[in-house]
C-alpha cells in the first residue's frame, strides 16, 4: 500500500493542508449553525456503510444459534422458561401493585400517569473510550427521533439522542463525562445529579451533603426535573459513598444499570409533547403512526410535510 504521507516536501504540504482542512471543518462545526445540516445529509451517506459493518456479527449470531448441538438448545429453553416463570410471577404482583397505587392515587385526587410510548431500535455501532462514550442506532428522523430523546435497555437508562439524520441516529451515553441526569433515591425520595465519568462502570454524583441519607446498594431514577426524562426510570445503583468528616460534601460512586455493551436493542421513548418541547410536529406524528402500525412508512400527508 502506498502511504499517504511519504519523505519529501510535496507530502509534507500534502500534510499540512490535511490538518488545515480539518481544523478549518472543526471550527465550521462549532461556530456555523448550517453545519448541523450537513453533517445531518453526510450521516444519511455513510448509513449504508454503517450497516454493512454491522453484518459480520449479526452473521456471527446467526451461524452461532444454527450450527448449536441440541443440548445447548436444550438448556437454553430450560433457562428461559424459568425466567418466563419468573416474570409470570413478577408481572402478577405488579398487577396487584398497580391496582392498589390506582386506588390509593383515587383517595389523594391525583392526576393518573399515562404509559409512555416507545419504538425499539437496533444498535449499529459502540464508541466506547475514556473521551466518547457513543453509538449508534437504525432510527432516523423518518421513525420520529428527535435530539434529546432518552433511550432505554432492558436494565435501564442508556442515554439521550444528540444527532439525527434520516435513518439512523447518535446517542450520548449516561457514562459520558459530557452528560448529566437528574434522578433521585428511591427510597428516600432525596434528589441529586449524576454525571458520566468515562467509565462504562462509574457514574459520579454531585453535591451530595454529608448528612445525606444514601446507602450502598441504593436505586437511583429518573426524577424527572427538567422534562427531558420521564420520572422513574432506573438509571444506577450507589456502589460507593465516602464521608469525610473534614468536608461537607460526600464523595459518591454509582453503577449505571443500562448494559449497552451486552445489548443490540433499544427502547426510544416518547414522553408528552409538553414534556419534549423540541420535538416536531412531523417527528411527533411519524411516531405515533410507527407505534399504531405504520410498518415503518410515513403517511402521505407527513411524507409531504417532511423536510
Amino acid at each position: 500500500m502506498k502511504p499517504l504521507f511519504s519523505h519529501g516536501p510535496v507530502p509534507s504540504y500534502r500534510m499540512l493542508l490535511c490538518a488545515v482542512a480539518a481544523f478549518s471543518l472543526m471550527f465550521a462545526e462549532h461556530r456555523l449553525p448550517f453545519m448541523d445540516d450537513v453533517r445531518s445529509q453526510l450521516t444519511t451517506v455513510v448509513a449504508p456503510v454503517q450497516w454493512a459493518v454491522s453484518l459480520p456479527s449479526e452473521g456471527l449470531s446467526w451461524a452461532a444459534l444454527v450450527f448449536s448441538d441440541q443440548r445447548a438448545l436444550v438448556d437454553e429453553n430450560q433457562r428461559l422458561r424459568q425466567q418466563l416463570l419468573t416474570l409470570s410471577h413478577r408481572v402478577q404482583r405488579m398487577a396487584n401493585l398497580t391496582a392498589e397505587n390506582v386506588r390509593l392515587r383515587e383517595l389523594l385526587n391525583a392526576a393518573p400517569r399515562d404509559e409512555v410510548p416507545y419504538i425499539t431500535a437496533e444498535l449499529l455501532s459502540l464508541d466506547s473510550d475514556p473521551f466518547t462514550q457513543q453509538m449508534v442506532i437504525g432510527r432516523g428522523r423518518r421513525d420520529g427521533v428527535y435530539v434529546g430523546q432518552p433511550v432505554m435497555d432492558a436494565s435501564g437508562l442508556i442515554g439521550q439522542v444528540i444527532a439525527v439524520s434520516a435513518y439512523t441516529s447518535r446517542v450520548l451515553m449516561v457514562s459520558d463525562a459530557n452528560n448529566a441526569v437528574p434522578v433521585q433515591v428511591n427510597r428516600s425520595g432525596q434528589r441529586f445529579i449524576v454525571q458520566g465519568s468515562g467509565d462504562l462502570d462509574t457514574l459520579n454524583v454531585l453535591n451530595v451533603p454529608a448528612t445525606a441519607d444514601l446507602q450502598q446498594g441504593d436505586l437511583l431514577t429518573t426524577s424527572g426535573l427538567g422534562g427531558r426524562f420521564p420520572e422513574g426510570y432506573p438509571v444506577a445503583e450507589i456502589t460507593r459513598v465516602n464521608r469525610d468528616g473534614q468536608h461537607s460534601f460526600a464523595s459518591v460512586e454509582a453503577r449505571p444499570l443500562a448494559q449497552p455493551e451486552r445489548s443490540r436493542h433499544f427502547l426510544l421513548l416518547f414522553p408528552s409533547p409538553a414534556a419534549a418541547a423540541v420535538t416536531s410536529d412531523v417527528n411527533i406524528e411519524a411516531a405515533l403512526h410507527l407505534m399504531d402500525g405504520g410498518a415503518g412508512k410515513m403517511p402521505n400527508e407527513l411524507e409531504k410535510a417532511r423536510p
